[in-house]
C-alpha cells in the first residue's frame, strides 16, 4: 500500500475512498484481543467472514459476534445478532466499521492466514523488539575504537 506523502485530511480521504478493493481489504483491519495478540505476536489482521468479535463501541457495545459479512466498498462488517428493526418490522443488519471491533476468535480455515499467522508467532514478541535495538546499539557504541588525536 502506498502511503500518502500529503498531510492534508482532504488528500487523506480521497486516497482511502478511491483506493482500489485489495487496499481497501488490508484498511479493513481491527485489533486483536489481548490473549490472541500474545499468541500471534500481531496487533492486527484484516476482519475475514468467520472471525468472531466483539464490538467496543456505539448502541450495541459489549456485543459479541460472528462476522457473517464485508463490505469492503462501505468498509462495514455485518455480525450476527446486530440488527435494527425496520417500519416494516423486517429485521436488518446495521453495519460496523473495522476500528469499533476487536478480535476474539479467528477464522483460521484458509491456510495462507494460518502460515501467516504462525511466521509472526515466530518473529521476536512485540514488547522486545525496543530492547533488542537498544542492545545492539550499545554494543556498536562500546567496540569502536578510541580516535587518536
Amino acid at each position: 500500500m502506498r502511503k500518502s506523502s500529503s498531510v492534508k485530511p482532504g488528500k487523506q480521504r480521497k486516497l482511502v475512498y478511491n483506493a482500489p478493493a485489495h487496499i481497501r481489504h488490508v484498511m479493513l483491519a481491527a485489533s486483536l484481543s489481548p490473549e490472541l495478540r500474545e499468541r500471534y505476536n500481531t496487533r492486527s489482521l484484516p476482519v475475514r467472514k468467520g472471525d468472531t468479535v466483539r464490538i467496543l463501541r456505539g448502541d450495541f457495545a459489549g456485543t459479541e459476534g460472528k462476522v457473517t459479512g464485508v463490505n469492503v466498498k462501505k468498509s462495514r462488517l455485518r455480525i450476527e445478532g446486530v440488527t435494527r428493526e425496520t417500519a416494516e418490522a423486517a429485521s436488518r443488519f446495521v453495519p460496523i466499521h473495522s476500528s469499533k471491533v476487536v478480535l476474539t476468535k479467528l477464522n483460521l480455515d484458509d491456510k495462507w492466514r494460518k502460515e501467516n499467522l504462525e511466521s509472526h508467532s515466530a518473529r521476536a514478541p512485540l514488547g522486545e523488539k525496543g530492547s533488542a535495538e537498544e542492545e545492539n546499539h550499545s554494543k556498536s557504541v562500546e567496540t569502536q575504537p578510541p580516535k587518536e588525536a
